[in-house]
């Protein structure tokens, strides 16, 4: 038997492969499902199986097509209510992958159909949980998801279901268990979880909050939902793409893969009024860029940023990449459900440039110049979480985090300059093509953002963590 993590960092997802004896199975498979069917013709292998822990929210599942393309059979757990062939497991339900076996283990909290499976190797060895948002590494799962697609299960009913869960089902397992967790840090469906992605179950026994004997089943919920923030408004979407279905990939990869001269390209622009979306880094989109696209760029968190910015998941899309990223920027895209790109720019920026089309920039300054303007008491927006902000920000600045510019615009003057900052330049970049597709014209960027102004004499404002006198 050989289990394999296949973690996709940009958005914090681990995926599992398992084979054993010529037989296969996939847990929580990505979007883009042709690297397992490949990994599993390299290993000589069928793929039998695609578990699913839950139905997801912060991704679209590739199950469909996955199933689709290899035969194999979609599994969920119990009280699981597909719009699609599928089997619901029942609680304890053994399935077989070559000479190894898979337990169903019904975990409800996160979800109510979340399951953990349990992986019992050839010998009969219980090897390692799959648990999908149940447990994470320092962490569980949010119980606050579910209620945005049915009402009645609320956050405090899904806490008590999850701690039952983790006493009854997930603490009492062998402490040498590997846990295999469908998400690592940066995931927002959790708040706490660990750069490290698989630990034993019984070091998770000793250091996660969640699992300490010691809490009540009050105490860990107050604990659980205490420090939750929003989240983002495209998951109750992605559940519902999840449970209902969803287009093939590769029909969505030739809607989007259509590539558009820039004659082409201004017509569509003009005709259908999609949004022009720049996935070029932000150094570059700065430099110029189509009026009125949007700048998210692929080198970070795009899938996400891209799912807090753009509120229409049906959202129609052209897109302007860097040469060779245009199947990347649709796949990446489609990984959160937005499905409906209709086409690129064929040559990119520079072709758009090199027509004499109308062009547009944003003006950047260093940390060093930022010093400089900063003498005379410039007003200064950081666009970073508040919990950033919280810890540490230049004094006198005000904070509107980027997932809240758009309700937030009021607060910028169009009168009197300004200047924007985020941690590293990212983030920072997509409220200047924000703010100037709105007609904001009046600030500068910061390169490096608040990572570089620290390097500076700059005064700021640092969180200190209260003491008791005794």
């Amino acid at each position: 038997m050989n289990i394999k993590q296949i973690y996709t960092g940009c958005i914090a997802h681990a995926a599992y492969y398992l084979e054993s004896n010529g037989e296969a199975a996939i847990f929580d498979p990505l979007r883009e499902v042709q690297p397992y069917i490949d990994r599993a013709t390299a290993e000589n292998a069928k793929i039998k199986y695609v578990f699913e822990t839950h139905f997801h929210a912060d991704f679209v599942s590739g199950h469909l097509d996955l199933a689709k393309k290899t035969g194999a059979t979609i599994v969920y757990g119990p009280t699981a209510k597909p719009g699609f062939p599928a089997h619901v497991a029942t609680d304890g339900e053994l399935f077989q992958v070559g000479k190894a076996k898979v337990k169903a283990i019904h975990t409800p909290g996160h979800t109510m159909e979340s399951t953990t499976y349990l992986v019992i190797d050839e010998n009969g060895k219980e090897h390692g949980i799959i648990t999908g948002d149940t447990l994470f590494i320092g962490d569980v799962g949010r119980p606050d998801l579910a209620q945005h697609v049915i009402a009645e299960l609320t956050e405090d009913i899904l806490a008590g279901y999850l701690y039952d869960s983790l006493r009854n089902k997930i603490m009492p397992l062998s402490d040498d268990l590997i846990v295999y967790p469908n998400h690592g840090a940066g995931s927002a469906c959790g708040k706490n979880m660990s750069k490290e992605t698989t630990d034993t179950l019984g070091h998770q026994k000793e250091v996660n909050y969640a699992l300490d004997p010691k809490l009540t089943k009050e105490e860990f919920k107050k604990v659980l939902l205490s420090g939750l923030t929003p989240p983002p408004g495209y998951f109750p979407k992605n559940v519902l793409m999840n449970i209902q279905g969803y287009e093939p990939l590769d029909t969505v990869l030739a809607r989007g893969k259509r590539a558009l001269n820039v004659h082409a390209f201004e017509v569509v622009a003009n005709e259908e009024r999609p949004l022009v979306l720049d996935t070029r880094p932000a150094a570059v989109f700065a430099q110029g860029f189509i009026p009125n696209s949007v700048s998210i760029g692929l080198d970070s968190n795009f899938a996400m940023w891209v799912g807090e910015m753009i509120p229409d998941i049906k959202q129609t899309i052209l897109l302007v990449t860097e040469p060779g990223k245009e199947e990347e920027s649709i796949i990446r895209l489609s990984r959160v459900g937005y499905d409906n790109a209709i086409g690129y720019l064929e040559g990119g920026f520079e072709a758009w440039k090199a027509a004499g089309k109308e062009v547009d920039t944003v003006s950047r300054i260093t940390a060093d110049e930022f010093a400089k303007r900063y003498a005379t008491k410039p007003l200064v927006f950081d666009v970073r979480k508040k919990s950033e902000f919280d810890s540490e920000h230049v004094e006198g600045a005000v904070n509107v985090p980027l997932n809240r510019i758009s309700e937030q615009l009021a607060q910028f003057p169009k009168e009197r300059p300004f200047i924007l900052h985020c941690a590293g330049g990212y983030r920072s970049m997509i409220a200047a093509s924000i703010l100037k597709q709105r007609g904001w014209d009046n600030f500068v960027d910061v390169e490096g953002g608040f990572g570089a102004i620290k390097a500076t004499d700059v005064p700021r404002t640092e969180y200190v963590c209260p003491t008791t006198l005794l």
